[in-house]
């Protein structure tokens, strides 16, 4: 009788979730999708500065994609999906790259902080990522989550 009980209970607790996260899909395939939705969407526009900067020191060129704006704004809410609490100076740092310094040996140099600052402002007034009062570094927000994980069900289908 114990264990009968038992077994109703832990049916009625157990929510079913048929849709796959962020984390069960391939990152790339995710983050061409997820741009392909801020894109259409509206969520987050390309400045017009966009095509004028580089991304980093390290960088000879800027970006040859036309999208490489919204690419990057789905990589950054994949980051914070995945890690709560990720800052723009964490950020500098995973879209960091080696200098070449001609004949000296390479070394690693950050990501330029403007843009990623402008991405998260947009994330921000697009209501998937969020600050904390008194706390560094942003979340997603429920409604931001859920987006990000409605894509990632979207993908899996495909």
């Amino acid at each position: 009788n114990s264990n009968s009980m038992a077994d109703e209970t832990e049916t009625k607790e157990r929510k079913t979730f048929n849709g796959a996260t962020v984390k069960d899909i391939e990152p790339a395939r995710f983050v061409f999708a997820l741009a392909a939705h801020f894109k259409k969407s509206g969520k987050v526009e390309s400045p017009e500065w966009a095509s004028l900067i580089r991304t980093g020191a390290h960088k000879e060129l800027g970006p040859l994609d036309d999208d490489w704006y919204y690419v990057r704004a789905a990589s950054v809410a994949r980051k914070i999906y995945l890690r709560p609490g990720t800052g723009v100076g964490a950020l500098t740092k995973v879209y960091g790259g080696s200098k070449r310094r001609g004949a000296k040996p390479n070394r690693f140099c950050k990501a330029s902080r403007g843009h990623l600052r402008h991405i998260m402002t947009q994330l921000k007034n697009a209501g998937i990522a969020v600050t904390k009062a008194g706390e560094k570094g942003r979340w997603l927000t429920k409604d931001g989550r859920s987006e990000l994980d409605s894509i990632a069900n979207q993908c899996s289908r495909k």
